[in-house]
């Protein structure tokens, strides 16, 4: 039983009356719906923390983060989603407790962080591997390149919000008798945080305000601008590292070249000399890495 009144749930949830008597909803199937819900959370909430802890062993995931579905806010959003439904599937239809559980993919979330971009490929191919990907679908800001994704038959659905994620409908099976879809969300660390900032500020209003759109959107681009920062730096860490060996093997050699001509029996100044030589040879490979490092 929800432990407020229609009136007041409607009114906490923002959603109009509307909507409960244009699609005929029955309030009382709904508080059905609610204590069934809530009967299942503890199982559903062992389910979530397996499929987490699989997630966990994956060595390119940051964090795994799951939860499961809050009651009202699963009454609020079969409410929400009723025109769509009868719209889709006839005006006969309505959510019960024997269809919302197939009806309402998001019962238990899991969302995996990831640091770099390019992470995302080892973590697909770890999910499809894994699981029963009934379905997939990458958000993504419009303007995008979606390559990645469309390569790995991945649909790509543009966002003008710039919001980007990809998620991941998948089967699991617990028992032999018992099928559960769950929704896996995968984004990198920063577009984690613009995700909270506009899921707090944005979710599930319409009617934001255009001052608050902008300065999202803006968030949005620093989130990407700071992604591709990051491969940078990561790339650019490859690099030196290479950089470092090569000086290490090229200092070895030099090295062995100096010790070679002492062992060598000519003049004395004439091994000075060449000695100088492999110095200003080795000078002018610093000076070339330098120059190469920093872009031309």
């Amino acid at each position: 039983m929800i432990n407020i009144s229609q009136d007041e749930f409607l009114k906490k949830h923002n959603l109009d009356s509307s909507l409960i008597l244009d699609n005929k909803i029955n309030w009382k199937t709904l508080e059905e719906i609610y204590k069934d819900f809530v009967s299942t959370k503890d199982s559903l909430s062992i389910y979530s923390d397996m499929i987490a802890q699989l997630l966990r062993t994956q060595d390119k995931i940051h964090t795994v983060r799951s939860r499961i579905k809050d009651p009202e806010h699963l009454i609020a959003k079969l409410i929400r989603k009723t025109p769509e439904r009868k719209k889709n599937k006839g005006e006969d239809f309505e959510f019960t407790v024997e269809n919302y559980k197939d009806e309402i993919t998001d019962l238990i979330g899991v969302r995996v962080i990831h640091i770099f971009k390019e992470d995302w490929k080892s973590i697909h191919d770890f999910i499809i591997n894994s699981w029963n990907v009934v379905e997939s679908v990458a958000n993504v800001r419009e303007g995008d390149n979606d390559n990645n994704y469309t390569e790995l038959n991945v649909n790509v659905d543009p966002r003008k919000t710039g919001y980007r994620s990809v998620h991941y409908l998948i089967e699991f099976t617990p028992t032999i008798n018992k099928k559960i879809t769950v929704e896996i969300q995968v984004r990198t660390i920063f577009e984690e945080g613009y995700g909270e900032v506009d899921h707090q500020l944005s979710y599930p209003a319409s009617n934001v305000p255009g001052v608050l759109t902008l300065n999202l959107l803006l968030l949005n681009r620093l989130a990407g601008s700071a992604d591709e920062m990051a491969s940078a730096i990561k790339e650019l860490k490859k690099e030196w590292s290479k950089r470092e060996l090569a000086l290490l093997d090229k200092e070895n050699e030099i090295a062995e070249l100096k010790q070679k001509i002492k062992n060598l029996n000519i003049e004395e100044n004439t091994k000075t000399s060449l000695v100088k030589d492999l110095d200003s040879i080795s000078d002018f490979i610093d000076m070339d890495w330098n120059k190469n490092l920093k872009g031309g």
